[in-house]
């Protein structure tokens, strides 16, 4: 019976030894955050910038579907900002006329998905207030 008390006694040391290292220095990971302004991305202070809204029919959610149409259109080279508000099917997008036009911010979202519809672009002075969009 001693025996058998001394081979558990040893394992369990040997195991508490083997098991319990002491990592104080914590692991270090580097995180890729995607940045709002395009790195690179020029925007020219002497052209001159319209503002479009247009609806977006086919989204069926806020992060996928519209985070992503959002993000194409302000990868669009003159493109200033783009916003687009799911809950009210809203793109608003503030473009260089040079650059952008209205047929080519509508190609930019049909490419993104073919579910996607866009109706009644419309140009204008003001965006029109959203409580959920904000500006890129």
């Amino acid at each position: 019976m001693k025996s058998i008390f001394t081979i558990l006694a040893v394992g369990a040391l040997t195991l508490s030894t083997v098991a319990c290292k002491d990592n104080s220095a914590p692991e270090v990971k580097t995180v890729a955050i995607e940045s709002h302004a395009e790195e690179g991305k020029q925007l020219d202070p002497n052209a001159t910038y319209a503002k479009a809204e247009f609806s977006i029919e086919g989204m069926t959610c806020a992060i996928g579907c519209a985070k992503t149409i959002e993000k194409n259109i302000s990868k669009m080279e003159g493109v200033k900002s783009a916003t687009v508000d799911f809950d009210k099917k809203l793109a608003m997008v503030e473009y260089d006329e040079a650059k952008v036009t209205p047929t080519s911010l509508e190609e930019t979202v049909t490419k993104t998905g073919t579910m996607y519809k866009v109706s009644d672009m419309k140009t204008v002075e003001a965006f029109t207030e959203t409580s959920t969009a904000s500006a890129h």
